[in-house]
């Protein structure tokens, strides 16, 4: 029997501001998830330190809770261990971009298949109000006592310099069109992003619903033209047009699919070349011990590198 979102729902109260944006991802996440009919223990959802990481709580999966800007270094070693588990980061941009970026970057490169939400509000809504890295510059909103005097972070441009092969940009009161961008981030084989932009009703006073809406349009319903997909050696002449639309921003900002490049192979695969057996017989299905008790002393394996004491 297919799925319903509500199975994906767990009993803990959610503990967000009225009307943040995180309220619109959750939804959208859990639809996607249903629609997709995705096992509960086959899905995990890892997430850092913030208001969006609370995500792990509310949505029924196999879940982890972990240290600031660290989420994507644990998801990935999920997914190493487990090839077959349908692995999400949930973060906002001070953990990703902030303390996080470095991990951030190294992940693309890997092209592990690893699905990354990342909750844009431009400020650090569980601290209070700071800037965050993708804060324009010279804007000043309600918590801070002068303005901003750090360029913002483009999360896109960033990701496409570090090698993400799916790159997209949401809408968080934008639930259907939001869901199926997650769909899609989920089924595309390699490291995807979406820059999820939410308004933060508490402390960005200047970025606010009415802002964004005055701005957003979708890349497809502008232009039924727009191809995202790179899926052969030619389709590289559409970068230049890709990237522009990864530049654009304040009086007009693009939402959709900018990038989905399958000529890349996955971290898998990579590691199946070089380890051949890897896909078959992944270390999360490997027996490590009988009635409780390890299958290797350690002891013993490594005893001529032990330092004597």
């Amino acid at each position: 029997m297919a799925r319903n979102w509500m199975d994906y729902k767990t009993d803990a109260w959610v503990q967000w501001c009225p009307a943040c944006g995180n309220f619109g991802i959750l939804t959208a996440l859990q639809r996607a998830l249903a629609e997709l009919d995705l096992p509960n223990e086959k899905v995990t959802i890892v997430s850092g330190i913030g208001c969006s990481s609370r995500m792990p709580y509310y949505v029924k999966t196999s879940n982890v809770h972990t240290l600031h800007g660290r989420p994507i270094p644990v998801a990935q070693g999920i997914k190493l261990a487990n090839p077959d588990q349908v692995v999400i980061v949930a973060s906002g941009d001070g953990d990703l971009l902030g303390i996080g970026a470095g991990h951030f970057v190294a992940v693309g490169r890997r092209n592990i298949d690893i699905k990354v939400l990342l909750h844009d509000n431009a400020v650090y809504g569980l601290t209070k109000g700071q800037a965050a890295p993708t804060l324009p510059l010279y804007v000043k909103t309600k918590a801070l006592g002068q303005p901003n005097i750090q360029s913002a972070v483009n999360p896109l441009m960033l990701a496409f310099a570090s090698g993400y092969t799916f790159i997209a940009r949401a809408y968080a009161y934008h639930i259907d069109q939001l869901k199926e961008m997650i769909k899609a981030a989920i089924k595309h084989k390699g490291t995807s992003l979406i820059d999820i932009l939410q308004p933060c009703p508490t402390y960005n006073d200047i970025m606010t619903k009415e802002w964004y809406e005055k701005r957003i349009y979708y890349l497809d319903k502008e232009d039924p033209s727009w191809d995202p997909n790179i899926e052969k050696p030619e389709d590289v002449k559409k970068i230049p047009k890709i990237v522009e639309k990864m530049l654009e921003w304040d009086a007009r900002i693009p939402l959709g699919i900018f990038y989905r490049n399958t000529m890349i192979e996955p971290f898998d695969v990579r590691i199946e070349k070089i380890m051949p057996g890897y896909l078959q017989n992944p270390p999360a299905r490997r027996v490590v011990g009988v009635n409780g008790r390890a299958l290797t002393n350690p002891f013993d394996a490594f005893k001529d590198r032990l330092v004597p004491t």
